[in-house]
């Protein structure tokens, strides 16, 4: 039998069809950030660019738990969910998920995003999406014990992660994983405070 009409083994056809819908997925994802970059928006540029650099560390989500344990038993207990979920997300994202998949950080010069818009490129690699993983994480977190912000702080994160992509420092793709890394973070940080304080992270507790 001849090669060209000897058949596929499943395993190999499977990951030819795997490597080509990744090859598709990273072309859409190319063009999305083509395409946002290529848009002239001046006025969202400096506003973006500053949210971008304020979300460094996650100074603003720890700005806001610090207000938060401040203001009674169960805004403190959102807070310092928060910022369990914070911890999870960084890890996750910086000691695996960057080590891992090595994404290299896209070509911003290329893709001639407007200089008003630069923050410091990262040296590290690209997916997933630090800032975002984080600034979900701390927002589903908080919104789930407190669910009064999780409408402003889930908008709050939206903004931080569209402004990695709009800066150009990020993928949408990569931003999309942050998202799910933040989502999946805060269900583990706030799984074991329920099980170390059933009673304090339960939604249905009255606060103390």
């Amino acid at each position: 039998m001849s090669e060209l009409t000897r058949p596929v083994p499943a395993a190999d056809g499977l990951r030819r069809i795997a490597a080509e819908v990744l090859s598709d997925l990273r072309a859409v994802d190319g063009a999305l950030y083509a395409a946002v970059a290529a848009t002239p928006t001046p006025t969202l540029d400096r506003a973006l660019r500053r949210l971008s650099h304020a979300a460094d560390h996650s100074k603003i989500s720890f700005a806001i738990a610090g207000a938060l344990s401040l203001a009674g038993s169960r805004p403190r207990r959102a807070a310092l969910a928060g910022v369990g979920a914070i911890a999870v997300a960084s890890a996750s994202a910086n000691l695996l998920g960057k080590r891992l998949v090595r994404r290299d950080r896209p070509d911003r010069e290329a893709a001639r995003v407007t200089v008003d818009r630069h923050v410091p490129m990262p040296r590290s690699a690209s997916f997933p999406s630090g800032h975002t993983a984080s600034a979900v994480a701390f927002a589903t977190a908080v919104g789930t014990v407190l669910p009064p912000a999780s409408v402003p702080l889930g908008l709050l994160a939206g903004a931080v992660g569209y402004s990695r992509i709009h800066t150009g420092v990020h993928y949408p793709g990569d931003v999309a994983a942050g998202a799910v890394l933040g989502v999946a973070s805060a269900a583990t940080a706030l799984a074991v405070a329920s099980a170390r304080l059933p009673a304090s992270y339960s939604r249905g507790a009255a606060p103390k």
